[in-house]
């Protein structure tokens, strides 16, 4: 389980974040719900460690992940996708994908194994057919698929996820919903903050982050 405990976050002598505590069960969807400028994005960006200014613990499977640095925390498992999505935009759909890749293979906590190429294609076949094309020159819900297919690319187990459908174009949205539930069907976790309710429907719980504090 993903488990964050009284976590405070500042931005020089702002603060943004005050006291928050979550749980996520293995294999649930935690939603957390708010408005622009209610703290969702510098939570997520605090569970992964790019919020310097920050106190408080992150554990995932019952292991202390504060004091790692962000690429330690993902190579414990935890995959984040912020709303910017990040991506390569001068390499191809292939090799933004490719370059995720470990090493190492890995294996998801239970022992399955992480998802290669060809499952991920399997998630989002729209991408099978523009795997020579330029990210840049993808829509805003390509780049998108293109960003948790780099993601899952990483062997993570947890998907953190912020505004995954927002400003992207109807069909597409449906296509990412298919896509996340089929992942929560083989046992994923998600953490996702979005302003709308697009995804309210899957989620086991749903939380509202209001000035910084979760609201009960």
């Amino acid at each position: 389980m993903l488990e964050i405990q009284n976590l405070n976050a500042s931005y020089g002598q702002a603060q943004v974040l005050f006291n928050v505590s979550l749980l996520v069960p293995r294999g649930n969807m935690l939603l957390i719900r708010g408005l622009n400028g209610a703290g969702k994005s510098s939570l997520l960006k605090a569970i992964m460690g790019l919020m310097p200014q920050s106190t408080g613990n992150v554990l995932w499977q019952g292991q202390a992940l504060h004091s790692l640095k962000p690429h330690e925390r993902s190579l414990k498992g935890l995959g984040y996708v912020p709303e910017d999505r990040r991506l390569f935009s001068a390499l191809t759909v292939r090799q933004n994908l490719e370059i995720a890749t470990p090493k190492q293979p890995k294996h998801r906590p239970h022992g399955q194994p992480g998802l290669q190429l060809q499952e991920v294609l399997e998630l989002f076949p729209s991408l099978s057919s523009m795997l020579e094309r330029p990210a840049a020159q993808m829509s805003g819900g390509e780049q998108q698929m293109l960003a948790i297919g780099r993601t899952l690319m990483t062997q993570a187990d947890v998907l953190i996820l912020d505004e995954p459908c927002e400003g992207i174009a109807p069909i597409l949205v449906l296509a990412i919903a298919r896509a996340l539930a089929a992942l929560k069907a083989q046992g994923y976790t998600f953490l996702i903050a979005e302003q709308n309710q697009t995804l309210t429907g899957m989620a086991d719980k749903v939380l509202t982050l209001s000035g910084g504090v979760i609201q009960d």
